[in-house]
């Protein structure tokens, strides 16, 4: 079936390159490349398809509009907006091209935390022989227990990983039905207060949605154990940074590994950087190679599926986001 595909501005040589990739891969497409919003506008009237961030205005042109590929995995707020919510248009994401670097980055704080580094790395930076008693400081990962919230594909391989090495693994999830390998049980969100007091590692992988926004906060950090970490590489605006700034100051939990934050940058002098037993990377859990194969395979994938009448790959329940 024939249909035209825009590719909403601003354009970069990866939209470039991925829309010429459509072209020559699903003849059946038209391939738009609009340069500014004022083509933009003209195109996106009579469009079928189209790549990138949609505004109110945009959306109300749109006489012809089936499927919308979002940017991202997880846009960021307001890209959902009412309008486009109960429009019918479906929408389609770019999930599970990040699950083994995400992964990774997740594991990497489970291991740190588990050997002491929170603790050393500062010393380090001191210049300071500091080691803690004889074998005290370390979490045995085989007797300890890891809460996942969101095992989707990122969440579904973190468990995996720390399956593997011994950790009991539990897990949270709004929309999976089955329970991934490697995840002992599985409830739904409502249960969450009932399995934060048993573990070890709380690993957030959730989107930003109206129902997870401010979801650690400091009710929560007062059910964790005090010898627990917390991990977040989903969303920032999960957990209230003012909150764990105050929980781990108190000592309520042990330490916390943020790739994402409320505020983003984090600002220059926010308590976050100084409070103990933190560590933190800047929104790079994501970063490896071959993301852009990644994203141009699904764009292709879904643009001819499109053509054919079919199902795509990664629809989007717009009422929650995700």
């Amino acid at each position: 079936m024939p249909f035209k595909f825009v590719m909403l501005p601003p354009q970069t040589s990866a939209t470039q390159a991925w829309a010429r990739l459509i072209s020559d891969s699903v003849p059946e497409s038209d391939v738009r490349i609009p340069e500014d919003e004022i083509q933009a506008r003209s195109e996106i009237v009579d469009a079928d398809a189209a790549f990138g961030t949609l505004n109110s205005d945009m959306l109300s042109l749109a006489n012809n509009l089936r499927w919308l590929q979002a940017p991202a995995a997880a846009p960021p707020a307001g890209y959902y907006f009412p309008e486009l919510i109960e429009h019918p248009v479906q929408i389609t994401n770019f999930r599970e091209i990040y699950n083994d670097h995400i992964s990774a980055h997740i594991l990497a704080f489970v291991l740190a935390f588990a050997r002491g580094l929170h603790y050393y790395i500062p010393h380090q930076i001191k210049g300071e022989w500091a080691p803690r008693p004889l074998d005290t400081g370390v979490v045995h990962l085989p007797e300890s227990t890891a809460l996942i919230l969101g095992v989707g594909g990122i969440g579904a391989e973190a468990a995996r990983l720390c399956s593997e090495l011994g950790m009991r693994v539990v897990a949270i999830d709004a929309r999976r039905k089955d329970t991934p390998p490697g995840v002992e049980q599985m409830l739904r969100p409502d249960q969450l207060d009932v399995l934060l007091p048993e573990a070890d590692f709380v690993i957030m992988t959730i989107p930003h949605t109206p129902e997870t926004e401010g979801l650690m906060n400091t009710a929560r950090f007062g059910l964790m154990k005090d010898s627990a970490f917390l991990i977040n590489i989903g969303r920032g605006m999960t957990v209230r940074l003012d909150d764990l700034v105050t929980a781990l100051h108190a000592g309520e939990i042990a330490g916390a590994a943020l790739d994402v934050y409320e505020i983003e940058p984090l600002p220059n002098g926010h308590a976050l950087w100084t409070a103990p037993n933190i560590l933190l990377t800047p929104h790079s859990a994501g970063f490896g190679p071959y993301l852009d194969d990644r994203r141009a395979d699904l764009l292709v994938d879904n643009a001819l599926r499109f053509s054919r009448g079919k199902t795509l790959r990664n629809v989007v329940n717009k009422s929650v986001w995700f």
